[in-house]
């Protein structure tokens, strides 16, 4: 039975890779549960989790060196998969600092333990957003990551660049999986989908940007969960891999197929590019294919559908049916 750490635990990606994992290992679940969106969902998440032999939480932000080492000197950890970061794109433009100190220089700190705790395998949550407005399409990991559009896809670049430092130097086995929108049941907030689930129950307007004139490669949480499994249980030395469902997905086509899964009608409140925003996201994802024998197999009906039934019974006392 391996230990595993993983950081971000009661985020939305982390909670659900741990349920698949907390049968057949141990799990150290690191998290600071910060108030970026409601802390009550993070908890939610991870409920049923507490009272699981295998399970252990330690509260903690990731910046915090010192309480960090006390976790690696007390357990002898195997595997670390690092989700842990401060998200999203619009909230970089308010609060910047959050993004260096949480993305930047907590995935350093990880990264030193690693080298001398002598980790196995590192897995690092990276994100589409490095490409930023990258021209050529398909996103492909060889793409020149020269043009971010926002500050926390050039964290996400940083972040990149520091795992392949600490490759380098010290050849911990590395593994960057670029994940692309994901979506589904115990999502963020923050979110389009999530956001427009929740206004389209509320019976008010949504924000459409760039007049729906955006794609994105939507990508089922289930997938990428089998992903990074896959990620995991793979023999790397240094690897950069997308995960996406590899079929972008227009923002207007989105958006109905929400109404088709909630039933509602919504009120589009068209709007201009937003900053720090980009026109479209697609991976190529033949590099997946080939190193993990992966791919998404859920559309974006089925995954919708799934999310929306989620969402009326957590939030079923605020719906008015």
């Amino acid at each position: 039975m391996k230990k595993l750490l993983v950081t971000g635990g009661a985020g939305f990606i982390g909670s659900h890779l741990i349920k698949k994992l907390i049968d057949k290992h141990k799990i150290i679940c690191v998290d600071n549960f910060n108030k970026y969106y409601d802390p009550k969902l993070k908890k939610d998440r991870i409920k049923n989790l507490l009272k699981n032999k295998n399970f252990k939480l330690c509260k903690i932000n990731i910046a915090d060196f010192k309480g960090l080492k006390e976790i690696f000197e007390k357990e002898k950890i195997d595997i670390l998969v690092h989700l842990a970061a401060q998200a999203g794109v619009r909230y970089s433009l308010v609060n910047p600092f959050v993004y260096e100190k949480t993305n930047v220089l907590g995935t350093v700190n990880l990264l030193e333990l690693s080298k001398d705790y002598k980790i196995k395998k590192f897995i690092f949550a990276s994100s589409s957003s490095v490409y930023g407005n990258n021209k050529k399409v398909p996103f492909s990991e060889d793409n020149k990551l020269d043009n971010p559009a926002s500050l926390y896809g050039a964290t996400k670049i940083a972040g990149e660049a520091v795992c392949k430092s600490y490759y380098s130097l010290y050849k911990i086995p590395i593994c960057a999986l670029r994940f692309f929108t994901v979506y589904g049941p115990w999502g963020r907030p923050d979110m389009a989908y999530f956001k427009f689930t929740k206004a389209l129950f509320e019976d008010k307007p949504i924000d459409v940007y760039n007049f729906g004139r955006l794609s994105r490669d939507f990508t089922y949480i289930d997938d990428i969960i089998d992903g990074i499994l896959k990620a995991i249980n793979y023999n790397f030395d240094f690897e950069i891999i997308n995960l996406g469902n590899n079929k972008p997905i227009n923002l207007l086509y989105f958006i109905k197929v929400i109404e088709e899964a909630t039933g509602k009608k919504a009120k589009k409140k068209m709007m201009g590019m937003q900053k720090g925003d980009v026109k479209r996201t697609w991976a190529d994802i033949g590099k997946a294919k080939k190193l993990l024998g992966w791919q998404a197999t859920t559309d974006i009906k089925k995954g919708i559908d799934r999310f929306v039934k989620w969402y009326k019974k957590y939030h079923e006392k605020n719906i008015n049916n």
